[in-house]
């Protein structure tokens, strides 16, 4: 086991020794210091010396970094105190975009925190058998532009657990999982970022236990095109999405930037796609947005490859608990929609659908069942803006959505027994087999 040298700590609490009363921090056991050389060559020599098997640890404390860390040797665990005892702040970064950049296999990261980034905070690419834990990614002046992208951001991973952590003030997402497959993202918390939980281009995800509030929008489940792979197969289920109405502070010219504030659920181009034993409430555009590729304000028939697919197919929503929402949406035309269809006093439907299909795939006027959006959700409403025909034939008859699809499978992560090949085949089939 690898451990810190203690006198970056011993070095920060004579600092702290000094000060006043009034200057310490609201976090128990937690002191500041100017950039610890010390601390950090320490930390960085560990990362690239360390070998499999080995646990870096980070002690209590505070330490001001100003350079990335990296860690590129499968089978290494970053263990801290806890996500506010052990702090790592890149308040002061002057080199790299990360706060801590993560190319490895069986990585283990728990116990910590990363505040300030320039740029993301945690990236992990590529790597399998990824365990991110009880970790706090922050930036600590609130939700700006200026802030880094992402928060917790693995990309192109397979078996990937995030969990029991904290995500606040990413410019982009707070925990994004991208172009991965079999991902669980359980038991966090997002705030104040503009997408809280994003699923990208990911197939087979389960994202349950979760608390998103005050983010633009709190749970999004989105393909773009121009990546590796299409997503498909994700549950949202057992979370807890309520009061998503930040003002979008994402960067022009990004996808996220064009999310409505006060968007709750967001499924946009994603198929196979259940939501159901959530909490739902008062989010002002509405509690679920299931849109195309075609509504987003960045779309563009030169922008997109030839296969993608930019239909949501095979929409599951049901026995969720909704409340509020609707009642004051983002963006004008929805405000216009709104004021004209339920008054000045009422609110849009929970399900907000831009009823957009793909007509190829009509067989006598309809999609296929498996392809519907369907809801099994008691006196939840839905309004079909009708975007491909201009907004011409707005409906909110539920009669067309009054149906079932097959449950998807249950995702699950065994680290320590690695599925054979065959079963890999064989699981994956089974969500191929739902996008058919």
């Amino acid at each position: 086991m690898k451990t810190l040298s203690r006198m970056g700590v011993i070095l920060v609490m004579v600092f702290a020794s000094a000060c006043s009363q009034d200057d310490k921090t609201d976090r128990a056991n937690v002191v500041d210091a100017a950039v610890d050389s010390d601390f950090q060559k320490q930390l960085l020599r560990q990362l690239i010396s360390a070998k499999p098997g080995d646990v870096v640890q980070i002690p209590e404390g505070k330490f001001q970094l100003n350079r990335s860390l990296s860690l590129n040797i499968d089978g290494v665990t970053i263990r801290g105190a806890g996500m506010d005892k052990s702090i790592l702040s890149f308040k002061n970064q002057i080199q790299g975009a990360e706060g801590l950049l993560v190319n490895a296999s069986n990585f283990t990261i728990e116990n910590l925190a990363i505040e300030d980034t320039i740029g993301d905070a945690l990236k992990v690419n590529e790597g399998e058998n990824i365990v991110i834990r009880n970790i706090r990614v922050e930036w600590t002046n609130g939700p700006a532009t200026e802030n880094g992208a992402y928060g917790i951001y693995p990309v192109q991973t397979k078996n990937t657990l995030v969990e029991g952590s904290v995500a606040i003030g990413a410019s982009d997402a707070g925990i994004y999982v991208g172009q991965s497959r079999n991902v669980i993202v359980r038991n966090n918390r997002a705030e104040f970022n503009v997408a809280g939980i994003e699923i990208e281009n990911t197939i087979g995800a389960d994202v349950y236990g979760n608390e998103a509030t005050n983010n633009t929008g709190g749970v999004l489940v989105f393909n773009m095109p121009n990546l590796p792979q299409p997503g498909h197969s994700t549950r949202i289920y057992n979370n807890k999405i309520f009061k998503n109405n930040t003002e979008n502070f994402g960067h022009e010219g990004t996808p996220v930037a064009a999310v409505p504030a006060g968007s709750g659920v967001v499924i946009n181009s994603n198929d196979n796609v259940e939501i159901f034993d959530n909490e739902i409430a008062d989010n002002n555009t509405a509690n679920i947005v299931v849109s195309s590729y075609f509504t987003a304000g960045y779309y563009s028939d030169k922008s997109t490859q030839k296969d993608f697919d930019p239909y949501p197919e095979g929409i599951y929503i049901y026995n969720n608990r909704f409340a509020g929402g609707g009642t004051s949406p983002d963006h004008l035309e929805l405000k216009a929609l709104k004021l004209t269809k339920f008054g000045l006093n009422g609110s849009l439907p929970d399900v907000l659908w831009d009823g957009v299909i793909n007509p190829e795939k009509l067989i006598n006027g309809k999609l296929p069942g498996d392809l519907r959006l369907c809801m099994d959700n008691g006196d939840a409403g839905i309004i079909n803006v009708d975007f491909s025909n201009g907004y011409k034939n707005i409906s909110t008859d539920i009669a067309p959505h009054k149906c079932h699809l097959n449950k998807l499978p249950q995702i699950t992560l065994d680290f320590d027994q690695p599925e054979t090949e065959q079963e890999e085949d064989d699981h994956l089939a089974v969500l191929e087999g739902t996008n058919a």
